[in-house]
């Protein structure tokens, strides 16, 4: 295979040009492995000491989170030029090899060569040379686990993915940014109100949230490179719940402006109109749309209990979604629009719920009882969400298919309100 070669941009510190640097540290914890588990060796990256952060550390540690890959450790530096031996590490138990090096070259940049191939074909599946500054190491680690991840599992990777969440330690919160990882976290808003409901926009270049700084709830939507930020639905009443279309060039909000909790579309740019999408007199709110923009999905009461609706994303009949509990709530969509996650309440404990679209198979993901706001990972394979132990609340990923856990938490704050944002390459 042809040798690639490409420059990683300046993305994590162009991104928050306006933003400034978090002070909380982030833990992630890890349980489980994947049903199949794909044999890899990794050797230690030639000149990786001469990065200001261990780039083979980075891709070891994105491949250990996710369960797929059963790692081979060499202790023996390998070099992306030199011949391998294929059948020896074939003998070590490795299908497949991870090597390569790291080296400055100019205007204070390093050069990252990789390079992967197959122990049990003897061949190459991938090489290829990327370039960033000393401050884009870790994202470049992420991308190479990225790489590796797509070639041996055929899903698309998520490790150069990022995650946004609210924090709250004493009175101030804060809306973070961070690595998926839980790493590299930068605050764009702090704030002595609450923040909640941040969901990213289609191109994640913007948030909306809704901040009750003004005390009173009202939807924002922020440039992450600018730090610029407008109110784009400060209606009388409450605003609440944004929900991007699919084009990003509108939200979906609830709204209390003609009395009743109903959902209406508004412009992403701000304005002083508002669309009317829901026509009843009960409780329609939490919004989300479909990968394809076609419908909307939203939770409502107008059977009586709160339970998950659909309906044509320009307004129109609804028809109920989820049964089996008298209490379903705040639906996410997968992004190939196959599976919905879920709140769903059982013997009084709340629970994330996994529901295939197609066949009406329901999984219950989670088991500790206190869970909220879910949210897909693009790749669609993890659900991200809220938690609490111990006082405290803290974020959890778990794949799909229940088998990975992974835990976010902070030694300083509570966290809550993730939100995992889309694929920006």
């Amino acid at each position: 295979m042809k040798r690639r070669a490409f420059h990683l941009g300046i993305l994590a510190s162009a991104l928050f040009m306006a933003g400034s640097l978090s002070a909380q540290s982030m833990r992630i914890d890890v349980s489980g492995v994947g049903a199949r588990q794909v044999p890899l060796a990794l050797a230690p990256f030639n000149g990786a000491g001469q990065a200001p952060q261990q780039l083979d550390v980075v891709i070891q540690e994105d491949l250990q989170r996710s369960g797929m890959f059963r790692l081979v450790n060499l202790t023996e530096t390998l070099s992306e030029n030199s011949p391998l031996d294929m059948s020896a590490l074939r003998g070590q138990g490795a299908d497949s090899v991870l090597v390569g090096s790291v080296q400055p070259v100019a205007n204070a940049r390093l050069e990252f060569r990789y390079k992967l191939a197959d122990t049990v074909r003897q061949s190459v599946i991938t090489e290829a040379t990327m370039t960033a500054g000393e401050s884009d190491v870790r994202l470049a680690g992420h991308r190479i686990a990225d790489i590796v991840y797509e070639k041996l599992t055929g899903i698309k990777g998520i490790f150069s993915t990022r995650i946004a969440f609210v924090t709250k330690q004493g009175n101030r919160y804060r809306l973070n940014v961070a690595d998926w990882d839980g790493q590299n976290v930068q605050t764009a808003l702090n704030a002595g109100e609450p923040i909640i409901s941040p969901a990213w926009s289609p191109d994640g270049k913007r948030l909306a949230y809704v901040s009750f700084e003004t005390k009173k709830p009202v939807v924002y939507v922020h440039d992450l490179a600018s730090g610029q930020r407008k109110a784009v639905a400060k209606f009388k009443g409450s605003n609440s719940a944004p929900a991007w279309s699919h084009d990003g060039r509108s939200l979906a909000v609830t709204l209390t402006r003609d009395g009743g909790s109903q959902i209406y579309q508004v412009s992403a740019d701000g304005g002083e109109s508002a669309r009317r999408l829901t026509q009843s007199s009960s409780i329609d709110t939490e919004p989300v749309y479909s990968p394809d923009g076609k419908f909307l999905y939203f939770t409502s009461d107008r059977g009586g209990a709160p339970q998950i609706y659909r309906m044509p994303s320009n307004g129109g009949a609804a028809s109920r979604v989820t049964f089996g509990s008298s209490y379903n709530v705040s639906p996410r969509i997968s992004p190939d629009g196959q599976q919905m996650a879920y709140v769903t309440q059982r013997n009084g404990r709340f629970l994330i719920a996994l529901k295939d679209l197609q066949s009406g198979d329901e999984t219950l993901l989670t088991d500790t009882g206190e869970e909220e706001s879910p949210s897909f990972a693009p790749n669609g394979q993890w659900v991200m969400y809220t938690t609490r132990a111990g006082g405290r609340e803290y974020l959890m990923a778990v794949s799909t298919d229940g088998r990975v856990k992974q835990r976010l938490s902070s030694s300083t704050s509570s966290v809550r309100e993730p939100a995992w944002g889309p694929y920006t390459w």
